[in-house]
């Protein structure tokens, strides 16, 4: 099949039409959309960092008007979705649970064997699971033997905790605070779901087809991602199949090297709207700085994880869309005390904007603002003070 040619704008269309940004309300609005967006993405990457609301609510926020928190609760709650790990921790449809079962199994044989007195925690860690049915880590005393030397470094009934749940012993709900509750699968998978472990050929061409519905157009290294905790997975040398065979489409974009991808049945034509989007670091189209620098001509970095004197933009600085261009980065914090949206830095990209972006963007801040439980904002600096100031006199319209 010959490949299919497509321009940069072309490309990004698709690019924001798999990621469910071509327009607000793409998926409808209440908590049906909620799931319809997990159903489509597979896979919505959860994050525990707080300085504005969370990752994988902020990633519903920006596509579903009136988005509520409790939602994706509910939906773990009557079984639709679960977490559990694909490239990173997230959320995905209950349907696809079977193809996690590999990522279990990689886990549970891929890691350094246990010591006995491992072996040993982890069995009574999982009684205690069994008789009680659910379990924090409060629940138990401080087992650590040496004082904490950082972070990472968790004491034992924690680490026993978390190695039952990669390998599928046990699973995790959350309390409304966000903390983490272990409980049996048995008591959290419906019945009805298929529990049959998928062939190695079934499981790649599954990331394959999942990664593609997301992203609309990717590299090799992109899908391959969703599978890194899979060593010796199928996944380039299915692509390199499929792609014969037809079952993909390989894709050819003006200026950049391939081979690139995309689904037989994509929307070739998507219209985008031009609305403005504040978007989350974790979003799923924000995720590969490459993607962002070749098909968007944007380069952006999360900068949490940058020394503080090596930050340019901010510690959580926040990618702003409007239409299919990337206009500005926002590092903003939320005084949830003081129910204040604080914008340390407002850095506008170095392009023209007309009085329509500006005024969708102040629109869009106003959502921002009441999405993460604040009553004002308050800029502390910008590179152009004259848009900012114009912003802020439509904020206070």
């Amino acid at each position: 099949m010959e490949p299919v040619t497509l321009t940069k704008t072309e490309a990004r269309k698709i690019i924001l039409n798999a990621a469910g940004l071509a327009r607000r309300s793409q998926f409808g609005t209440g908590i049906e959309a909620v799931y319809r967006l997990i159903d489509h993405l597979g896979f919505v990457q959860l994050d525990t960092n707080y300085v504005v609301e969370r990752a994988h609510h902020h990633v519903m926020a920006a596509r579903i008007p009136g988005y509520q928190t409790e939602w994706l609760g509910q939906l773990c709650e009557d079984g639709s979705i679960f977490e559990y790990f694909a490239s990173d921790a997230g959320y995905l449809p209950m349907h696809d649970f079977r193809f996690s079962l590999p990522v279990k199994r990689a886990f549970k044989t891929q890691r350094r064997p246990l010591t006995p007195a491992e072996t040993k925690l982890l069995k009574e860690v999982l009684d205690r699971a069994e008789r009680e049915e659910s379990l924090m880590v409060g629940d138990f005393d401080n087992d650590r033997v040496e004082a904490s030397t950082g972070w990472w470094d968790w004491r034992p009934a924690k680490v026993a905790l978390e190695r039952l749940y990669l390998d599928g012993e046990l699973m995790i709900n959350r309390t409304k605070g966000f903390q983490k509750v272990y409980v049996l699968p048995v008591n959290t998978v419906p019945p009805e779901t298929d529990l049959t472990m998928p062939s190695d050929i079934e499981y790649a061409r599954f990331v394959i087809r999942r990664t593609l519905g997301a992203l609309g157009v990717a590299y090799a290294k992109e899908i391959a991602w969703r599978a890194r905790y899979v060593k010796g997975n199928l996944v380039k040398k299915e692509l390199e199949q499929m792609a014969r065979s037809g079952e993909i489409r390989t894709v050819i974009v003006e200026d950049l090297k391939g081979p690139i991808y995309m689904l037989p049945d994509t929307e070739m034509h998507p219209e985008i709207s031009g609305e403005v989007f504040i978007l989350s670091p974790f979003d799923i189209l924000n995720v590969f700085r490459h993607r962002l620098k070749d098909f968007f001509h944007f380069d952006y970095q999360i900068e949490c994880f940058v020394p503080a004197p090596k930050r340019q933009y901010g510690y959580f600085s926040l990618p702003v869309l409007a239409g299919e261009t990337f206009i500005a980065r926002m590092d903003a914090k939320a005084d949830r005390k003081k129910k204040i949206l604080i914008v340390h830095n407002l850095h506008f990209e170095p392009i023209d904007l007309d009085e329509t972006t500006i005024e969708k963007l102040a629109q869009s801040l106003k959502a921002f603002v009441r999405f993460n439980q604040c009553n004002d904002i308050v800029f502390k600096k910008s590179n152009n003070p004259n848009w900012l100031e114009t912003i802020i006199e439509r904020l206070s319209r």
